[in-house]
Formats: C-alpha cells, sequence, structure tokens
C-alpha cells in the first residue's frame, strides 16, 4: 500500500539525548567507515549507562536511526547511538527535511538491549526492513497515526538502499524513502504565505537531492521516471490567480515529461494533467473574451487528448482526458463554476 494522505502525517519527535559525549564517531562516514558495525533498530530502543534496565536512561533510538555497536555482554550491546544525527548536522539548514530530527539531538554512548538491531550483514534484512517501513508507511496514512510513523517509514525505506544496494528491494526503497521526505516537505510549504505565490521562485522549494540522487542511481528505471515527476512540483505555480499564463506553462512541462519518460508510470497522467491545463485556458481567454486563444487553446486540448487515448488507451487518465476535451467541445467550463 502507498501513502495517499500526507496531510495526516506528524513529524517525528526529536530523540531525547541526555548525553553531549561524543568521541571520533563524529566524524563523516567515508570509505574507512566501519559497515560491519553500523545497524539500526526496528524499534524504540533506550539507550542505558549501563547495561542495566534499572541504570540511568541516556537517549533514545527510534526507528531507522543508525547505531554502531561497540561490543556485546549477554543480552545488551555497546553502542554508539543516533550516529546518523551528526552526519545530518553537516547539511546545509536548507536541505534538512522538515521532519528531521531537533536541531540540537547529539549522538551518545550507551548500552541497549540485544533485540531489533538490524545491519548490513543480517540475512534477508533488506525483505525484513522493507516490510518494516512498509508497515510504518501503512501506519502513517491511518487517522490518528502514531507520531513519526512517516519519518520512520522514510529513514528504514532509507536504509535498505544504503545497507544492502544490490538487493532488488533497493530502487523501490530509494524512491519510497526519497517520496515520503517530499511530499511531507510539500505539505509543510503548502502551509507558508509564499505557498500562493504565481512564480515558482517566490516561495520556498522543497529539497530535491534525495530525488535526484534516485534518478542518478537508478537511470532508466520506473523509479527515477516517479522520481523526475515529483520534481515537477518545484516548478508549478502556487496559485494561477485566474491567468492563463501558469496552467500554459505547465501544460509545457508536462508534456516535455510526457515525451522524456513515454514508458515510465507517471506519463498518462502527466498527459491527462497538460491536457486538464489547457481546458482551463480555453475557460480563462474566454473570460478575457479572447477567442481566438481560446479557440487554439481549444484545439490543443482536443489534439492532447486524442494522443493520450492513443499512447494509453487503457489508462484511467485516457478516458479523463476524453471527458475533458468533450466539456470543452459543448462550451462548458473547465475551470471555477460551470454553471450556466
Amino acid at each position: 500500500m502507498r501513502i495517499t494522505s500526507f496531510g495526516r502525517f506528524l513529524r517525528v519527535s526529536g530523540a531525547i539525548v541526555l548525553l553531549a559525549g561524543f568521541s571520533a564517531m563524529g566524524q563523516k562516514k567515508g570509505k574507512d567507515y566501519d559497515r560491519t558495525a553500523i545497524a539500526t533498530v526496528l524499534h524504540d530502543a533506550n539507550v542505558y549507562v549501563a547495561s542495566d534496565a534499572d541504570s540511568q536512561k541516556l537517549s533514545l533510538v527510534t526507528p531507522g536511526h543508525e547505531i554502531q555497536i561497540v561490543e556485546r555482554s549477554g543480552p545488551w550491546v555497546k553502542v554508539f547511538a543516533n550516529t546518523d544525527i551528526n552526519d545530518d548536522a553537516n547539511e546545509d539548514d536548507r536541505n534538512k527535511p522538515e521532519f528531521g530530527e531537533d536541531a540540537n539531538v547529539t549522538p551518545a554512548s550507551g548500552w541497549i538491549r540485544d533485540k531489533g538491531i538490524l545491519g548490513p550483514s543480517t540475512a534477508g534484512g533488506d525483505v525484513i526492513l522493507f516490510g518494516s517501513a512498509a508497515n510504518f508507511e501503512d501506519d502513517a496514512e491511518r487517522p490518528h497515526a502514531a507520531k513519526g510513523a512517516a519519518g520512520e517509514a522514510h529513514l528504514l525505506y532509507k536504509r535498505v538502499a544504503e545497507y544492502f544496494p544490490d538487493s532488488p528491494l533497493a530502487a523501490e526503497a530509494a524512491w519510497r524513502a526519497a517520496d515520503i521526505r517530499w511530499q511531507l516537505d510539500k505539505v509543510d510549504i503548502s502551509t507558508l504565505p509564499s505557498a500562493k505565490e504565481q512564480e515558482a521562485y517566490l516561495r520556498p522549494q522543497i529539497y530535491e537531492g534525495e530525488l535526484k540522487k534516485v534518478m542518478k542511481t537508478y537511470p532508466g528505471s520506473e523509479f527515477a521516471a516517479r522520481a523526475a515527476f515529483d520534481l515537477l512540483d518545484n516548478k508549478l505555480c502556487g496559485d494561477w490567480q485566474g491567468l492563463p499564463k501558469c496552467p500554459e506553462m505547465e501544460t509545457g512541462l508536462y508534456v516535455k515529461y510526457a515525451q522524456q519518460f513515454p514508458d515510465g508510470p507517471k506519463a498518462a497522467e502527466a498527459l491527462y494533467n497538460a491536457v486538464y491545463r489547457q481546458g482551463v485556458v480555453v475557460t480563462m481567454y474566454l473570460v478575457q473574451e479572447d477567442k481566438k486563444r481560446a479557440d487554439e487553446a481549444a484545439k490543443r486540448t482536443q489534439a492532447l487528448a486524442m494522443d493520450l487515448k492513443a499512447r494509453y488507451p487503457k489508462s484511467e487518465f485516457a478516458a479523463r482526458g476524453a471527458s475533458i476535451a468533450f466539456r470543452v467541445s459543448q462550451g462548458i467550463a473547465v475551470y471555477g463554476s460551470d454553471r450556466d
């Protein structure tokens, strides 16, 4: 099941960390980073000062966050917890996800129970991580979802691609992680006053790094095509303001996308979006009493709808495009009130 309503997602709560000390583990991961020691947890794990449940709790590691294993002692594991928090802190502030952790969170050293820990050497770990992420994602789209479920799904999907790059699930996991981050940031930005600005450059841009990485890492895949479709959001107008300039421009964006990814899973939807926007343009020009341009837009609407039907005849979007074209041919407004 895929996420259908990101508006219900809640922000991930920052982990509570009381210990500020953090040794050389604060270094950025590089080629010498010990991958055999890194892991993540699949549940909320308390970090204790000693291998004793009665000892002081230092912090909390939530699903998807990384730990580095230092030593083991019976049912306990000594770790550097939330090691990825320090890495995220090196990102430019504008690149951080809105649902990210508290900027003041510090990695900590301590002990956690040896359960629910999964790393690159775990047999079948890619499937387990992917399934755990999918469960959190499913939870996140439900009413009264658990706080942080979407962010945990994002991180767990991300670990699939990082820990198991050769897994058949890696590409989809990377895409799902990037898409969750994108959609959550998109919802956050939509609440700002600047979201209604007509020009895209007048509002904050959604961070593109993860989606672009999907396109670079998995070129030619369906997930690269999905990532490219998401990226169009940064180019769209915030509000058309009743003027044809924006839907005209957006028509071109969607037509170009469909040409670039003709076999992608979003190609039919992109062409439909172009049909709809041209239908909108017809209405807008008629309101402006510019019949010549309205007629030209009507012809483009019909041509795009025919192209959509010819290329993707079995798609729901072909039928929807035909509906828009029919409304235009009947002189029924596509934008605003259609009452006569």
